[in-house]
């Protein structure tokens, strides 16, 4: 009867030092820079062995890119339990993906995926990571399209590409969502004071995947 509440407690605990490590490797990351920051050192910071480290990690690069990882995983649980209803993949994919960021409740979780995007822009390490761990998680979403919706024959580009253009329109999102954090937004003019929140992030996947029909059928005319 006791296994439960001490299960409970060990999971809050590992919940914690996760949580710890991810932290203060983005402010040991931003102050110092990727490379200037050892395995050993953040270890140390967190008062954690590397043997703990790696229990919830893999490389520095894996705790830096926690922030976007987690809102794709949660997309994945989100994906496997959505009902159609008749909707367009991409707009599927795209309710699976604001349903993510709405459990990103921490009022945290913002502030830390906006350090984390900074230091992938400057560090290619995290952009190699990123690259793998985006066609992994694609693969894992094509999965479930087709265990739960019979789609993706073989041959069939669709769902391949229905996925793809939901991850470019996040892309676009967030890198609007960046810029406008940092004040490089010319719409908004001056610098914020106030940091980014999941809910504007939601609202620029809307305006986003609302783009795409558009894009699509936007052409190029000579000069």
């Amino acid at each position: 009867m006791t296994a439960a509440p001490n299960s409970s407690l060990r999971e809050r605990k590992k919940r914690r030092t996760r949580q710890a490590l991810i932290d203060t490797a983005l402010e040991l990351f931003t102050r110092r820079g990727f490379g200037g920051v050892t395995l050993d050192e953040l270890c140390e910071e967190v008062e954690v062995s590397k043997r703990t480290f790696f229990r919830t990690f893999t490389s520095k690069e894996d705790v830096a890119m926690a922030p976007d990882q987690d809102l794709w995983r949660a997309f994945l649980e989100e994906l496997e339990t959505a009902e159609p209803d008749g909707l367009p993949v991409v707009e599927l994919g795209r309710d699976a993906l604001l349903a993510a960021l709405e459990r990103m409740d921490d009022e945290g979780w913002a502030r830390r995926m906006l350090l984390s995007r900074r230091l992938a822009e400057r560090t290619p390490s995290m952009g190699a990571h990123g690259l793998q761990f985006c066609e992994a998680t694609t693969q894992e979403a094509l999965a479930i399209l087709h265990r739960r919706f019979g789609l993706g024959a073989p041959g069939d580009l669709r769902p391949r590409l229905a996925v793809d253009m939901l991850v470019a329109a996040f892309h676009g999102a967030l890198a609007s969502w960046v810029a406008r954090a940092d004040g490089a937004d010319a719409a908004v003019g001056a610098a914020r004071t106030e940091p980014p929140t999941a809910g504007e992030l939601a609202d620029r996947l809307r305006e986003a995947v609302a783009a795409l029909p558009a894009s699509l059928a936007l052409t190029a005319a000579s000069g």
